[in-house]
């Protein structure tokens, strides 16, 4: 993997991810940008104890532009058109937002675009491009792990217009947060109290059961992936290596070299699971959520990288709506027991 580090007219940082080490990127962000201004501000929830990011100025953020004018889309100037990505083509490509959630002593926060191919989408990838992306993820979260505001990273991806994306180029994003997350927290504090209750480790402990439970979706030698007994989702997939690690920058070869395979088997299972793809059904929406450590929260070795993929459709042609309930009080509700989803998933594996 080739690293070649530039920036756009507005001072904002560029990274070309590319798969050849001859590749040249010196292409130079010809727009007339002012520099970015934000208003991002942490505040702090006095009675829940969380942390909630005010940043006014992403209302004026890209939403649903016109074909043609995808700002994730390389640059096409002998169409006059010129996008975040000055270079006429790449492999992938990660760059500050220039609307971003968390930014300076409040974090960072970066766009991931997975390829140049505006009508793809993750799971139309190959292996070796899924590869470079995981690359791309371990070496987003070994660069932020550095800066001294940075307490936790997460890699993610929103897919589909029902999700609320406002560019249809297939990106996922990584947000540098500078307090550890209330989820995470909270998976903390459980491990902390089996440890404490058993003396093993909590995450241990749940793969154990997942694999031996029925909800397996699929294995591998160095992955597994499963619907959880308490899955708050209709379909939801956790996928964990079988060996536990913190978070990215763990992982051993054998675990790197299996990912691709598995992860895109995954997406396109999710893709099949309401109707084959180029039907009546649009593709599936869903969330990719990479769960990682805390730089430098006590007990982090005893957290377990894994990734969450879940989708808020709940049936065809039906989602799931967070009201009352969920939004609320934070009481999930699943309409698809768990058994269900797992054995669909099985069902609509690949030839």
């Amino acid at each position: 993997m080739k690293k070649t580090v530039t920036a756009l007219a507005d001072g904002r940082e560029l990274i070309y991810y590319d798969s050849r080490d001859d590749a040249v990127r010196d292409a130079v962000d010809r727009r007339p940008l002012e520099p970015i201004s934000t208003t991002s501000e942490i505040r702090r929830d006095p009675l829940l104890g969380d942390s909630v990011a005010v940043a006014s100025h992403r209302q004026g953020r890209t939403y649903h532009p016109p074909a043609g004018e995808c700002p994730l889309c390389p640059t096409d100037a002998a169409a006059g058109r010129l996008s975040e990505i000055p270079d006429s083509d790449y492999d992938v490509v990660v760059f500050e937002n220039r609307f971003p959630s968390l930014a300076g002593d409040a974090g960072r926060c970066e766009v991931v675009c997975f390829t140049a191919d505006h009508e793809a989408s993750f799971a139309d990838l190959t292996e070796r491009q899924a590869g470079l992306v995981l690359g791309v993820w371990t070496d987003r979260t070994a660069e932020l792990a550095e800066l001294p505001q940075v307490e936790q990273v997460f890699c993610f991806e929103n897919r589909g217009p029902e999700i609320g994306v406002t560019l249809g180029h297939p990106h996922g994003q990584i947000y540098a947060y500078p307090f550890v997350t209330p989820r995470t927290e909270r998976m903390s504090r459980s491990v902390a109290e089996h440890r404490a209750a058993t003396g093993r480790n909590l995450f241990d402990d749940v793969v154990a059961r997942e694999r031996s439970a029925g909800r397996v979706v699929l294995q591998g030698e160095h992955w597994v992936a499963f619907v959880p007994y308490a899955a708050h989702w209709p379909y939801e997939v956790h996928l964990y290596p079988l060996r536990r690690v913190p978070d990215l920058r763990g992982l051993g070869e054998g675990a790197r070299a299996e990912f691709p395979g598995v992860y895109l088997e995954l997406l396109r299972r999710f893709d099949r699971i309401f109707g084959s793809p180029g039907g009546d059904e649009s593709p599936t929406p869903y969330i990719s959520a990479w769960h990682q450590a805390p730089f430098r929260a006590a007990g982090r070795e005893d957290f377990a990288l894994h990734l969450e993929l879940f989708t808020i459709r709940r049936t065809s042609g039906k989602l799931k709506f967070l009201a009352g309930s969920e939004s609320g009080m934070g009481v999930f509700i699943n309409d698809v027991p768990p058994e269900t989803a797992a054995e669909r998933l099985r069902e609509v594996a690949s030839a």
